[in-house]
């Protein structure tokens, strides 16, 4: 059996100093392709060079919604200058929440950073061994997790509008780096987090490339059958093994087999039997052959069709 792992983040640090043993133990176990995706620019200049280093191993290029600016760092800034005055004036005042740090200013200086990273994924991405433009899309759980950050560093929870700020500066990159897939001709691969509808919104308000990509799907079959009119497929990962995917696992039995893809993300997701440990591009395996006991199929068959998928899907 061959299979394709076609989301893993190899260029993670989890994976340094083992990288080489982990892409053999890979092929041995019949994983003759993996795309390793980018999630900032770093990690897309990462991915290609060891793309260009390994036979078999392709990359995607794009900047993820959590990685569109330092938002812990310019926290942890405020923080740091909030202390400072505390210490100098005893009576200085708490910091306010009417004093909004991810204010309308925060996003243009933001926006301003990302037109010149763009720019230089687009040259990544020119490469071609660079077969998508990912990952990319719309993340508002990160949005809880900004909300805690912010209670922690400074004792204020987020305004609403800073909430909206950030999913507007999500917004705007996620259509730049849709109009940049489009000028390579090249297709999306889409993260979508706890915000669906605004996902569905852009993707069919927009032109997009002929075949694109919504990894680790966990939306809906109705969302499904949407995208699929718009010529998306689907990837799965260590999550359709759990026992408490029941939505995964439905929408998994309901799509056709012609649309679905494997894929890790590892080092993250693992699946059962190694839930809560490392992941890695080997345990795709363990996504066959759930895939396989929920759709009814011989696992021979969905090794070889999603293998298919991906090469169609990605030019590989």
């Amino acid at each position: 059996m061959e299979l394709i792992d076609c989301h893993a983040h190899l260029t993670d640090a989890a994976f340094l100093p083992e990288q080489a043993a982990i892409i053999e133990a890979a092929r041995d176990a019949g994983v003759k392709k993996i795309v390793c995706a980018g999630y900032d620019l770093s990690s897309s200049q990462n991915a290609l060079e060891l793309a260009k280093n390994q036979q078999g191993i392709f990359s995607a290029a794009g900047i993820h919604p959590e990685n569109l600016a330092d938002f812990e760092d310019v926290l942890e800034n405020v923080a740091k200058g909030v202390e400072k005055e505390q210490k100098c004036e005893k009576n200085a005042p708490k910091f306010s929440c009417g004093d909004e740090i991810f204010d309308e200013d925060f996003c243009q200086n933001a926006r301003n950073a990302l037109e010149k990273d763009f720019c230089k994924i687009e040259k990544i991405a020119g490469e071609a061994k660079v077969v998508a433009i990912g990952e990319i899309g719309l993340d508002y759980h990160f949005l809880e997790f900004l909300d805690k950050k912010k209670v922690e560093k400074i004792g204020e929870k987020m305004t609403e509008n800073e909430k909206e700020n950030i999913k507007n500066l999500q917004k705007w990159a996620f259509l730049a780096q849709i109009e940049l897939a489009n000028k390579l001709h090249k297709p999306i691969v889409v993260h979508s987090r706890d915000a669906m509808g605004d996902t569905l919104q852009i993707l069919k308000n927009h032109p997009l490339p002929k075949n694109s990509l919504l990894h680790c799907y966990s939306g809906s079959l109705e969302s499904a059958k949407e995208l699929m009119t718009m010529g998306f497929s689907f990837s799965f990962g260590g999550v359709v093994t759990f026992k408490n995917a029941k939505t995964v696992q439905e929408v998994v039995k309901n799509l056709p087999i012609e649309r679905i893809l494997l894929e890790t993300d590892c080092p993250y997701m693992s699946p059962e039997p190694f839930r809560g440990q490392r992941n890695e591009p080997k345990n795709v395996v363990y996504v066959a052959d759930q895939i396989a006991r929920l759709k009814g199929l011989p696992i021979e068959d969905v090794c070889r069709i999603t293998t298919q998928n991906a090469e169609k899907l990605f030019g590989i």
